[in-house]
């Protein structure tokens, strides 16, 4: 166990023991397997594999066996997860620290049912919002909504951190294809090298910037966006107001900042910003491709969630590719899994899930503030094939640390010229979770290669060649990388999440970590602007200490 026992009154209950122990066992006492001699088993794909909606998830390349399976979905009955999924759908203040319902299913929600939060039934502002952005959209695209000099808008900056950023920013890099006309920017850094490199490209006159905070107060996102107002004043002689939208639900801090009432799009508390990109916080993503797209990436995830919510957990896809990420986590050991999504336009994928995943379940505390008995969340890293290949992969394959791979890879691309381009995409893809199961042995090198290094046996030439094999991976593959399909994949995601944060007894949907450097910076900024940091440690002291000198001497320079 990653947290030792001290007291009794500092550890959580016991997880369910029967189940856990169970699995344990299984995997202590059945004799090593391989991998390998498990994917020669007739039907074994068909066995641990599932598929809907023009998506398929494979997991026979894992050490999992149907007894591992079998234990598995036990403990999914033991930790009550589908219980506590329908919690969530219902509603229920499943934030227990903040005494929040989880609803960012409903900004998504195709049917006609009540969805209900308090009480009151949520779908009727859910759906004037979502009007509301698309008439601002249909404006915008058809020349009716001009700037203030009266012409049409080409750029778009949305300006955001953390879920206000990365969800709208990759999925309008992945679905470049169906983008219809305006640009669209995204700045997120508090580093003036980001505002001021994006700005400087752009003509402020055709511009429309989106401020993304939903207290109107993060400091990045308010630093940069004083910067990008001040820079359109410049050029519309004071009058930035026509060029300004707010997607934040403190439309008195949003009016003040100089934005008109009618073009703030707030959201409730019950959408956390990590699951934000279905409602206001994706109005980039709708600019850039258009509210039909919009429509079909939000039918996309609505799909996904009737799947999970309806279907048997032995055929439940999000349940399957967590109780994957359990077997991988605490009964084989592996401490991060690797996203690596065969798709040049899911470069973000990766940054965004790495948030989704570790901001959740990066917890050491459950629910009731006690310690945790097992690991939770694991490093979540990646980038997109096949430049990864050429990175890192030799470490995946020979590296001492093992590492899951999860693939993701399009049957069809967008390019109808370029079909055998795709085809190599996918051959390099199937071929690197082969490679991972099957390694390659000595006997198995090619004679000519053989024959070359039989000169240096003594340096172990031919031995260096060999891979182990054994590593496991999960892929996913899909028809091709439209609106629905990235929307199936990241409800995918965010269900995935939250099961393996039911299965560990945490809460997913906080972020108390994230709170204390924030903290620390604002007390810290007046320092390193010349106040008093004498209570401050001596590392700390001495490094602000170290900043003045480095500018005191670049001012003497």
């Amino acid at each position: 166990m990653y947290f030792p026992k001290t007291d009794e009154a500092n550890v959580s209950a016991p997880l369910p023991v029967s189940c856990w122990d169970l699995l344990e066992r299984h995997y202590a006492n059945r004799k090593p397997v391989d991998i390998r001699e498990l994917n020669s088993i007739p039907g074994r794909f068909d066995r641990l594999s599932c598929s809907i909606q023009n998506l398929t998830f494979d997991y026979s390349k894992t050490s999992m066996d149907e007894r591992s399976l079998d234990l598995l979905l036990d403990l999914v009955n033991e930790c009550r997860v589908l219980q506590k999924r329908d919690e969530m759908f219902s509603g229920a203040a499943i934030n227990t620290s903040e005494q929040r319902a989880v609803m960012h299913t409903a900004l998504r929600n195709q049917t006609a049912d009540q969805v209900l939060v308090d009480g009151h039934d949520v779908m009727p502002s859910i759906r004037g919002t979502l009007q509301r952005m698309k008439k601002l959209c249909d404006q915008l695209h058809s020349g009716q909504l001009r700037t203030a000099t009266g012409e049409h808008f080409t750029d778009v900056i949305n300006i955001g951190i953390g879920g206000s950023d990365l969800g709208p920013m990759m999925a309008t890099r992945a679905l470049t294809p169906y983008h219809q006309g305006l640009k669209v920017h995204f700045v997120s850094n508090v580093d003036s090298a980001h505002i001021n490199d994006t700005l400087k490209e752009l003509d402020p006159t055709r511009t429309l910037v989106i401020v993304a905070s939903k207290t109107f107060k993060t400091i990045e996102t308010m630093t940069n966006a004083n910067v990008a107002k001040s820079w359109l004043q410049q050029a519309l002689d004071g009058n930035a107001s026509d060029h300004l939208i707010a997607v934040s639900s403190a439309v008195e801090r949003a009016v003040r900042f100089g934005v008109a009432s009618e073009r703030i799009f707030s959201f409730s508390d019950w959408v956390g910003g990590r699951y934000s990109i279905w409602g206001p916080v994706g109005l980039p993503l709708m600019l850039a491709i258009g509210s039909s797209h919009f429509d079909a990436f939000l039918r996309g995830a609505f799909e996904m969630d009737d799947h999970f919510r309806n279907s048997d957990p032995a055929d439940n896809i999000p349940i399957l590719l967590a109780l994957v990420g359990i077997w991988h986590r605490n009964i084989c050991g592996y401490g991060s899994r690797a996203l690596l999504p065969y798709d040049q336009r899911l470069q973000r994928l990766p940054a965004y899930v790495q948030q989704l995943d570790m901001e959740s379940n990066g917890k050491s505390r459950n629910k009731f503030g006690r310690l945790v008995q097992r690991e939770t969340g694991p490093l979540v890293w990646g980038e997109p094939g096949t430049n990864g290949q050429h990175a890192f992969y030799q470490w995946l394959h020979q590296g001492t640390t093992i590492v899951p791979c999860e693939f993701l890879v399009a049957a069809e691309n967008h390019e109808p010229g370029l079909k055998g381009q795709q085809d190599l995409l996918l051959a390099n893809c199937l071929a690197q979770s082969e490679a991972l199961m099957n390694g390659r042995c000595i006997t198995s090198i090619p004679g000519d290669l053989l024959e070359k290094v039989a000169r240096n046996t003594e340096a172990g030439v031919a031995e260096q060649r060999t891979c182990d094999g054994g590593r496991p991976s999960t892929t996913l593959l899909y028809r091709k990388l439209d609106p629905s399909t990235l929307g199936r994949l990241l409800a995918l995601f965010e269900h995935r999440v939250f099961v393996e944060g039911c299965i560990w007894g945490i809460n997913s949907f906080d972020q108390w970590g994230v709170e204390l450097g924030k903290e620390l910076a604002t007390k810290l900024l007046p320092m390193i602007r010349g106040g008093d940091a004498s209570s401050k440690d001596e590392s700390t002291r001495g490094l602000i200490a170290a900043v003045g000198a480095l500018r005191t001497n670049a001012a003497i320079l």
